[in-house]
């Protein structure tokens, strides 16, 4: 290793948040959100975390192949469907279910002639992002239902807007729109992301698609904690490679958005942009040294972070920092630098080198313990 710079993933960890929101919808099937290389933390090593899933969810035909070649031989939800007509021979061989959110979905599904997809329909219920508005819905799963390409009832599905607000109204108009948008339809259901599932029972349904929550992290504005039950999945380590006594009045880093009010010791963390960590004059964002708590001086820099040692012992190089994992949270750096977890996550995939702080306790068939030494490093 190059740099002290690493990784933790805690496998087990995940294993016990997926049993932990399931526990929460014991009615509800899980589909498990692995996209971005799950969130950052490395899609063959959750494949294994999360074999208990009862489908994994994934943004691109890339990422559904990968889990193919790591050994995931359940379902796999396609969440933004295919792009291109050409592209349905490929979701064919994968065995990829599609969601449809479009017409052109359909049309292409209407001209195809290979074998039939699973399917889930989506309805945009307010969220105007993806999917077909209320008054086009029903035309939408008429076409489909007489379509030879789909193999059963579409599952129903639409995304929220505004579940990671506490208490929203918007939550529940939502769900009133669904629910009158599908009435009398066959087929399953599936509203809640994680940030529902945690908060809004009435959308568990038939299905629930948690993605942050499986990895320990708070969906929910302004709160930094994991909620009850989960566990953190990602800890991101380093060491100090410098430490120094700066003069009171020195300028610290690109910038000199810190200026020292006295005397101080300060330290040199290898963690930077180039890591995932966020950008800009950072003062103030906590950070752990040698299991204390205390705080980032000024702009963050490629390569290295500068901090406040003044609330420590002594320190020296080579003594252990926690960006972020369980002390400090993922949600608190990102709540600091005015940016949001699953940016903070998915961007730690940048070149830090991964290990793994806890293995599965049930490390399954022969297969799945492989998956680990397919993508960590």
């Amino acid at each position: 290793m190059s740099r002290p710079a690493s990784i933790l993933i805690d496998r087990e960890a995940a294993r016990r948040n997926l049993s932990a929101l399931r526990a929460l919808a014991p009615r509800s099937r899980v589909l498990a959100v692995v996209k971005a290389d799950a969130y950052g933390h490395g899609m063959a090593a959750m494949a294994a975390a999360l074999r208990a899933a009862d489908a994994l969810g994934v943004a691109s035909l890339d990422e559904a192949a990968a889990l193919r070649a790591c050994g995931w031989r359940d379902a796999i939800l396609l969440l933004e469907g295919v792009h291109r007509a050409g592209d349905l021979g490929a979701a064919a061989r994968l065995g990829c279910s599609l969601v449809v959110h479009r017409p052109g979905q359909i049309e292409a599904l209407e001209a195809w002639s290979g074998p039939p997809f699973a399917v889930w329909l989506k309805a945009d219920t307010g969220m105007h992002r993806l999917g077909f508005l209320p008054e086009e819905f029903r035309a939408a799963w008429q076409r489909l239902h007489g379509c030879a390409a789909v193999a059963t009832d579409p599952v129903l599905m639409t995304h929220l807007a505004s579940a990671q607000a506490r208490d929203q109204a918007s939550v529940a108009a939502q769900v009133r729109c669904f629910d009158a948008v599908t009435e009398g339809l066959p087929g399953e259901r599936s509203i809640a992301n994680s940030a529902a599932l945690l908060s809004a029972p009435d959308t568990h349904r038939d299905w629930v698609r948690p993605g942050l929550a499986l990895y320990g992290v708070s969906p929910f504005e302004g709160v930094d904690a994991p909620p009850p039950g989960l566990v953190p999945v990602m800890h991101f380590a380093s060491e100090l490679i410098s430490v120094r006594r700066i003069p009171a009045g020195g300028a610290i880093g690109y910038g000199g958005c810190f200026i020292c009010p006295e005397s101080m010791n300060v330290g040199v963390v290898a963690a930077g942009y180039g890591d995932g960590y966020p950008t800009g004059d950072l003062t103030g964002t906590p950070i752990v040294v040698n299991g204390v708590r205390t705080r980032v001086l000024g702009r963050s820099s490629m390569d290295m972070l500068t901090v406040d040692l003044g609330p420590l012992p002594p320190a020296r190089e080579g003594d252990p920092v926690e960006v972020w994992g369980g002390r400090i949270t993922v949600a608190e750096v990102a709540r600091h630098a005015g940016s949001l977890p699953w940016a903070l996550l998915c961007a730690a995939r940048l070149r830090v080198p991964r290990a793994e702080l806890r293995p599965l306790e049930d490390e399954g068939p022969a297969f799945l313990r492989a998956l680990t030494g397919s993508r960590e490093a």
